[in-house]
């Protein structure tokens, strides 16, 4: 059975209780609320909206036959939002399955985002990732493996870098809870606390490894206290409380910069749509699961509390609404219209300096006629 997010609140031990801000009526508890400054809260929500209708869109595009595959994240949007609005420039980040969002807010472009869903020459990994598994460097996000686990132990080595050129950046690496479950995560806890690396493992408990809930993952009363037995510290958040996460997250990251080590965060959320598009949820969870959750919704949460603070209101939303659909509308049309990358590129970034053998063949392939159009 699925535990309900706020059933443990009585607890005060972080590893077991439920840090939360956010209560049902959208006010925030006066004992928690961190004060985030009004811009970050509607920064948050304009950048939960667009991910949200973003989603919408692929999805659409993806039944239609017009990209091949995507995986939304629709349910879980505080976490990422959240980690962009806390991470400063020189942080890096290793995303897991629905992270990949925080390269938006942290600036990446809308069309290049897009882009690599579709593979084309505007995707800057050149058509090699499948569909939403984007990166870029420039935002300092990492590609990420779909065998899950193993960019937490990456994570925690670009920390200890970091820890060893003295910069004050931090790392942080996404987990979900089947992961948990992984030799590597259990690697990189103990490594993170023992040579007090200065990262921030989030693990985003959706309470489905795919069809596999988390009781059948761990026998662990919560996940969160598996950080505890490395000698990690370690919080339990309300995953859909944006204000929530942003205080547990903020707090991570100054210690992580002022010496103090790693965290250890699980964040209780819920998964409200299909794994990806290649998924049936139907075939192994309730609809009363689902519907349950989403009156949980962490979209609708961060609405209420905008409202009760007088900072978005019918109007607001609607002139959203519009921008939306248009910046999103208009980044499909140009990516949409982009051709595929150039079959040459297929050289590039293989080595510094291509040898002998391979500029052959990339000299025979440029002689060869172009591949027909299926256009």
């Amino acid at each position: 059975m699925i535990q309900e997010p706020h059933e443990s609140l009585r607890d005060t031990d972080p590893d077991v209780g439920l840090f939360t801000v956010l209560r049902e009526d959208g006010s925030a508890d006066p004992q928690t609320d961190p004060k985030i400054a009004p811009e970050v809260l509607v920064s948050a929500y304009r950048h939960m909206r667009r991910l949200r209708a973003l989603d919408a869109r692929m999805i659409l595009l993806q039944r239609q036959g017009r990209v091949g595959f995507y995986g939304a994240c629709t349910g879980q949007e505080a976490v990422p939002i959240a980690t962009g609005l806390v991470l400063e420039e020189d942080d890096w980040v290793f995303p897991a399955l629905r992270e990949q969002s925080v390269m938006l807010v942290r600036g990446f472009p809308l069309k290049e985002f897009v882009a690599q869903v579709f593979g084309n020459a505007g995707d800057v990994q050149k058509g090699r990732q499948m569909p939403s598994h984007q990166s870029g460097k420039a935002v300092h996000q990492v590609s990420w493996s779909s065998c899950i686990g193993p960019q937490i132990p990456q994570a925690v080595g670009a920390a200890m870098a970091m820890k060893t050129r003295k910069a004050r950046s931090v790392a942080v690496g996404f987990t979900g809870d089947g992961a948990t479950s992984q030799p590597d995560f259990h690697a990189a806890l103990n490594f993170a606390a023992v040579f007090q690396a200065p990262a921030i493992v989030v693990c985003q408990n959706n309470h489905w490894s795919i069809s596999v809930p988390t009781a059948k993952q761990t026998a662990s009363r919560t996940i969160a206290v598996k950080g505890r037995a490395y000698g990690v510290p370690s919080v339990r958040v309300d995953g859909n409380d944006v204000l929530a996460i942003y205080k547990v997250l903020a707090d991570a990251t100054a210690r992580a910069r002022s010496g103090g080590g790693p965290t250890f965060v699980e964040a209780l959320t819920y998964r409200i749509g299909a794994h990806s598009t290649s998924d049936d949820p139907t075939r192994y969870r309730s609809d009363a699961e689902v519907e349950a959750w989403k009156k949980k919704d962490p979209v609708d949460r961060l609405a209420r509390h905008l409202r009760l603070l007088g900072l978005v209101d019918d109007a607001s939303e609607a002139r959203l609404d519009g921008e939306l659909a248009s910046e999103i509308g208009d980044a499909i049309k140009v990516v949409e219209a982009m051709p595929a990358p150039e079959r040459t590129s297929l050289f590039d970034d293989v080595y510094a300096e291509l040898p002998w053998h391979l500029r052959a063949q990339r000299a025979e392939l440029e002689a060869l006629p172009p591949a027909p159009s299926h256009g």
